[in-house]
């Protein structure tokens, strides 16, 4: 579409190629798993804020995952919902895209910075229980919080800058339902080997740099869990760690398939599935892990319907 342009000042989204009918069953489906995710996560940060039994690092922690999964599939869903409802491609500016693909690096950054922080305070929380609170104080996760947001923000302008300072002269067509930085490196007729590779290895550095203190930590933590004696208290132990090791499984293995890979132009159904993943499922899903397998979260949810129940009644 760009003809003799050697840049672009707009771009089009392929989206989800298919008829109309499969485009609204897309449409209602996402609509759903987008509505479920901000009413999940909205719960999970109201009754940690105003609950006094959940009033610990980790909830505090749980609360900044959780504006994190709002963002993160608020920066993207809806801009996927109306390229679905359109009969063509969907147009996106260039500042519209610079944003998008920036905010979604920048918040994932900031999301894995914090499993990593959450994988310590769980370490500490089962290997040094006693310590817990002297050492996981309200200044230091103040400060691990603020750390990881501004180390999220700045670790993505270089890459953002690096991949819209690149010439779009042969289309301005992504094939993705979002401003992919692949299928944005496969337009461009610079030579891109080297953007991709130093791509390549911030990735590394992101995921593997909060990836190895959470494999530590959690070798550490079976290995004081599997020395208790009765099982009743393994499993209590445990059950306070699976939800956040369920949720690193899953972010983890999308993202290392997504992102740590030196050919950063990868086939565009392969990014479509994995980006699905990302920004719809996984924040779908966390609020259902970290309540079904949370007994304290349960019980605080109980004692919130039995409160509004009553105050509705009244």
């Amino acid at each position: 579409m760009l003809g003799n342009h050697t840049s672009a000042t707009e771009f089009y989204l392929v989206g989800f190629p298919g008829s109309v009918n499969l485009r609204h069953i897309l449409f209602a489906t996402f609509c759903f798993f987008y509505l479920v995710t901000l009413v999940g996560n909205t719960v999970i940060i109201v009754i940690v804020c105003v609950d006094k039994r959940l009033q610990s690092p980790m909830y505090f922690f749980l609360v900044h995952l959780s504006i994190l999964e709002i963002l993160v599939t608020t920066v993207i869903v809806p801009v996927m919902l109306w390229g679905l409802l359109l009969p063509g491609m969907q147009s996106i500016s260039l500042a519209g895209c610079v944003a998008q693909l920036f905010l979604q690096l920048a918040l994932g950054t900031t999301e894995f910075s914090l499993l990593g922080a959450m994988a310590v305070d769980r370490y500490v929380a089962v290997c040094n229980p006693l310590r817990y609170s002297v050492i996981m104080n309200s200044r230091t996760c103040n400060s691990v919080v603020i750390v990881s947001w501004v180390f999220g923000f700045l670790f993505q302008i270089w890459p953002v800058y690096a991949t819209f300072h690149l010439n779009y002269c042969k289309s301005n067509v992504v094939d993705n339902f979002f401003c992919d930085r692949g299928q944005l490196l496969k337009l461009s007729c610079n030579n891109t080997i080297f953007i991709e590779f130093i791509l390549f290895l911030m990735a590394v550095f992101v995921l593997f740099g909060s990836l190895i203190p959470t494999i530590v930590s959690y070798t550490y933590i079976i290995a004081t869990i599997l020395k208790i004696p009765s099982a009743s208290g393994r499993r209590k132990a445990f059950s306070t760690c699976a939800s956040h090791f369920t949720c690193v499984v899953i972010g983890y293995g999308c993202c290392l398939f997504l992102y740590v890979k030196p050919k950063q132009t990868q086939a565009a159904d392969y990014n479509r599935v994995v980006s699905l993943m990302i920004s719809i499922v996984t924040p779908f899903l966390n609020p259902f892990i970290f309540t079904l397998r949370n007994d304290k979260v349960i019980e605080a949810l109980r004692d919130g319907v039995k409160r509004c129940y009553h105050f509705f009644k009244s």
